[in-house]
């Protein structure tokens, strides 16, 4: 199990990031090359098949077993208003969540994925960001560990999600910090806000923004300040799945910016990460832009909950069905075929 004891291993942990397998990558490739298909005629699939097998460091991939982790956290910020939703409406959706009844429980049951739900601290909101940091050193490295810990090693695919009322907000203000732009460029309507809503919300990072926004040295710093522990804990998990080599579907808007603070102290962070889908949320676009991530769908999905990244999974098994079931031309014994561009 992948542990940071302090803010110095965590920030040693980011530094140091495991590379994908470089004789996977090319056996991988080669299998592509002699199956009976023209190459390159199943597109993104080929590539998937190979991304995975680059990371599970073996010539043909699988994804028997797919962990889903939902964090869920409570924001101080969230009493500005900032969401359609007041906050008891966390803790009623985790148990909605352990009772099956949400939608990530039916979509990590099509995909078959394991979940998990991990509630952090939900009786103790975070600080609100316009007036103070988020959390103390202590509650984020806390939170980071949480993340890290829910990371099985012996998974061949994970994805998180969170659930968190007002979360949004924090995700704009992580998203500006790391790439700049007015608030009013981040912000979205969440869960559906209404017009003075959405003002209240790009004030309220503004707000965050002046308060924090020359604190935020590192990527520890930045999560500690403007996110949450569900951020945070997505952050933690994300990156213990690279130094587990467990490659990650990365879901919707709060997900990808929890990455964002990781990304901006180390340009290689998001190697293992594949872009499940684009969200509804405009700032989710943008900031799968500034990853140069291409997402494998677009939905107008707005949910969270990792639930984008449980659609997903789908694809990646079809990749890697097509990559380990498919004959090759020799086993097929097709006269005069071999590997030809599409």
């Amino acid at each position: 199990m992948i542990r940071f004891e302090n803010r110095a291993a965590f920030a040693a942990a980011l530094a140091a990031l495991p590379e994908p397998d470089g004789a996977a990558l090319e056996a991988a490739r080669a299998r592509q090359a002699v199956l009976t298909k023209p190459l390159g005629s199943l597109g993104r699939l080929e590539d998937i098949a190979v991304f995975m097998a680059g990371w599970q460091r073996r010539e043909r991939p699988r994804a028997e077993r797919i962990r889903a982790v939902i964090f869920a956290g409570n924001h101080g910020v969230a009493a500005r208003g900032v969401s359609a939703y007041p906050p008891e409406v966390t803790v009623q959706m985790v148990a909605n969540f352990e009772a099956g009844g949400a939608a990530i429980n039916a979509l990590t049951g099509a995909c078959g994925a394991e979940l998990a739900v991990v509630p952090l601290d939900l009786h103790r909101p975070t600080g609100d960001i316009t007036r103070e940091p988020a959390m103390s050193e202590a509650e984020c490295l806390a939170a980071l560990n949480a993340g890290a810990a829910a990371v099985a090693a012996d998974s061949d695919l994970c994805f998180v999600g969170e659930m968190g009322i007002g979360n949004t907000t924090p995700a704009a203000a992580l998203a500006a910090q790391v790439f700049g732009g007015e608030a009013a460029e981040w912000v979205g309507r969440g869960t559906g806000l209404d017009d003075a809503g959405l003002v209240r919300k790009a004030e309220a990072v503004a707000a965050a923004l002046a308060l924090h926004g020359a604190d935020c040295t590192d990527a520890f710093e930045t999560l500690r300040r403007l996110g949450g522990r569900e951020i945070a804990a997505m952050a933690g998990a994300v990156l213990a799945a690279r130094h587990l080599r467990v490659p990650v579907l990365l879901d919707g808007f709060i997900a990808c910016a929890a990455m964002a603070p990781l990304l901006a102290d180390n340009g290689a962070f998001l190697g293992h990460c594949l872009a499940a889908h684009c969200s509804a949320e405009a700032g989710h676009v943008r900031l799968l832009e500034r990853f140069g991530l291409d997402p494998l769908l677009h939905l107008g999905m707005r949910l969270g909950e990792g639930s984008g990244a449980a659609v997903a999974a789908q694809i990646v098994r079809s990749a890697l069905a097509a990559h380990d079931d498919m004959a090759t031309f020799a086993e097929a014994a097709v006269a005069g075929a071999g590997p030809v561009e599409a």
